[in-house]
Parts: C-alpha cells; structure tokens; sequence
C-alpha cells in the first residue's frame, strides 16, 4: 500500500518501496540470478529503465493534462526517493539497489571522512574559488565500494547500455553509481529515444539505463509546475511514448524519477547569519536536506540553535536520531562518520541557502532534498510492447 501522509516527514520504505528496489526488481525480470525484491515484474527479455530527473508523482498527477501517455500508464508505484531525496544519492540508490545508509552517498555534499566536503554530483572539492578533480585523490570504486546492479546484470551475460548525456561518461558519479556495461552519449530527446531502441534490439537478454535531466533544470531554473516546467514535461511524455511503440514484443519499459521538487519561498543564509555558522565545522548537504558537522563538544548547542532558528520549518534532529529513525537506512561500518552531528531536513517552501559557497543553487526557485511527500514521492510507470 502507498506510504500514509502525515504532518510529519514521509520516511523512505527501504526494502519495500523505495528507488533502491527498481532495478533489482528489473534483474528479476531479465533472470537475473539474486533476491528477488521489489514490485514483481512480468518475465520479459528486455528492458529500459527511463529515469527523468525530478519526475516527482504529486506533480505527474497534478499537470497530468501535460503527459497523457505518462498519466495513463499502470503505476508500480508511488515509491520513495530516499533521504536526501537529491540525484546522486538518488542514482546511488538506484544503481547499487541500497539505500544511502548501505553505499555512503548521503548527500550532494558531505565529509566522505577526511574532514573535507565532497561535492558527490561533480565530484570536486573547492579549492582556492575553484572546483578541483577529485577522482584520482577519491576514487568513486572506493568511496561506494558496493557492486552495482548493472555490474551484476552485465555478469550474469546481460548486455548493459547506459544511454546518457556526455559528460556523465567516466565521471565520478558514474563510476560510484552506475559503473558496469557500455556507455552510449546522447545529446537530446531524439538520441536518447534512438539509444535506447537500439539498446533493446537483437538478441538476448538486454538493458538499457537512459537518463534525462531537463525537467529537473527547469524546475531548478524556473520553478515546478511553471510554464518552462509543463512544456518539457509535454516534451518527455512524448519521448517515453516514441520509446514503448518501438519496444520489442517481449520488452519492458519502466520510468522514474530520482525525487520531486518544492517552489521556495523562504530562505534562511547559512553563510551571513553568524547564529547558523557558530559552532558549524563543515556544512554539507543542499539547501532543503543540511549535514551539520559541529566542533568538537559543539553539537548539543549547534543542535538547539539551529532548531530555534528555523522552527517550524524544518526537522531538525541529532544525526543518531536520523539513523536510528531510518533516514538514511541501515549504515555499513565506513558511512557513520559521514553522517552529520545534526541533520536537517527542510519542511513546506523553507530552504537554508548558502549565499557564498553555493550562490548559483541558492537563487533557484525550485529545490529538493527534504522528506515532504512532494519531494519523496516518485513514479514507477510500466509500458509493455504495443
């Protein structure tokens, strides 16, 4: 049954309804030798998972006008994005089949334990006002040493293509979250739509990932919801329409989203309000999802100032307390010093930016992260061979 809505946050349905059980369920599917988890899927012999970035359900459903083919197709879902609900621990989840607790991605910046933050979406640290390569001094293999769901497709004689855009080849987010078969790049809706047919033709059990970020970046750019946004959603259904009529008639294709998205309306700056920085070592995270990492003997004061601060619009809580609730999941033993001492998730249009440090995200009017059930809630649309 789909997760029950309270005034409280939305937790992610690990092991039962969340990103980390799609393509388990998809291996299944193909045959692939594994625990069978997830929703059970038909037995089919090829399949592509279309992943739109910040395809959240409550807004499928609410311009479902916008995406007739999108709107009519059987939902698996809604499932939950996991926390943070942001796209590289989204796609880590998604990749690797485990929650953030498991593979370690916990957030599109964070202290991988060296006392630096990792931006995990580039994977780049700042140094002297510039962002600076961090693959060779951070390999990705090591930082999510877990096997990835594609690595375990392609081993057990699946042909694996990843069909995305050309920068996302060899980097480091790739490596952490998606490594294993053949990258094709793409360029624009009609090369995605070509990569992934063609992907899925001939003979043998086939995969195909295929990503697309535009309705994300307009939401980001413009706000969810705005003209730009339903014009690129009237443009993906399309795309999701070209690629199930070219299915082959034992194939599968299933979509996603790896979160949804919030207009922002309040802001509170962590980098010009001394209160927020007092005590404050690092602070990773984005702006609706914070990690806080506090001097030492500083958290217990960290913690209730940043509650008083932001009150009733956040939830603010002691790291132990996110895990012990389930946030991120059940840790393995290299992620706890990940997590921050103090972890906030933003709730209703709140966001805590960071003028300085990140001064282009944090004059966008659309944002993501938190446990509101705008940005948990994604699709699993199922489209079989016409």
């Amino acid at each position: 049954m789909p997760p029950r809505f309270f005034d409280g946050p939305v937790l992610p349905r690990y092991g039962d309804r969340s990103l980390a059980e799609v393509l388990p369920a998809l291996l299944s599917a193909l045959g692939v030798h594994g625990p069978a988890v997830g929703p059970a899927l038909p037995p089919v012999r090829a399949a592509c998972l279309l992943l739109i970035d910040g395809l959240g359900s409550q807004m499928l459903q609410t311009y479902a006008a916008d995406a007739p083919f999108l709107a009519g197709l059987p939902d698996a879902g809604p499932l939950t994005a996991g926390f943070p609900s942001s796209t590289s621990i989204s796609l880590t989840s998604l990749g690797t089949g485990l929650p953030p607790g498991a593979h370690g991605i916990v957030g599109i910046t964070f202290n991988p334990g060296d006392d630096a933050l990792l931006d995990s979406l580039r994977w780049t640290r700042q140094a002297n006002g510039k962002a600076v390569d961090q693959r060779e001094l951070l390999p990705p293999e090591q930082v999510q040493p877990m096997p990835t769901a594609l690595e375990r497709a392609a081993a057990d004689g699946v042909a694996v293509t990843i069909a995305a855009p050309r920068y996302q080849r060899g980097s480091g987010l790739t490596r952490a979250a998606l490594r294993g078969g053949e990258f094709r790049s793409v360029h624009a809706l009609g090369d995605l739509a070509a990569a992934a047919v063609d992907a899925l033709t001939g003979p043998g059990r086939r995969l195909c990932y295929a990503y697309h970020a535009d309705l994300d970046s307009l939401g980001h750019l413009h706000g969810p919801g705005t003209p730009p946004w339903r014009w690129q959603l009237r443009q993906i259904d399309l795309l999701a329409a070209t690629i199930a009529e070219q299915l082959p008639s034992d194939g599968l294709l299933a979509i996603t989203g790896d979160h949804g998205m919030v207009p922002v309306t309040v802001t509170y700056d962590a980098d010009t309000d001394e209160r927020l920085r007092t005590g404050v070592r690092l602070l990773g995270g984005d702006a609706r999802a914070r990690h806080v990492y506090a001097d030492a003997g500083a958290a217990a004061e960290v913690l209730a100032t940043w509650q008083e601060i932001l009150g009733g619009d956040a939830w603010v809580v002691p790291g132990e307390q996110a895990v012990a609730e389930g946030w991120f999941g059940p840790l393995a033993a290299h992620v706890p010093p990940r997590i921050g001492d103090v972890v906030v998730a933003l709730r209703g249009t709140a966001a805590v930016i960071r003028t300085h440090a990140e001064p282009l995200i944090s004059t966008m009017p659309g944002q993501h992260g938190s446990l509101t059930a705008e940005e948990q809630l994604v699709p699993l649309l199922l489209a079989a061979a016409p």
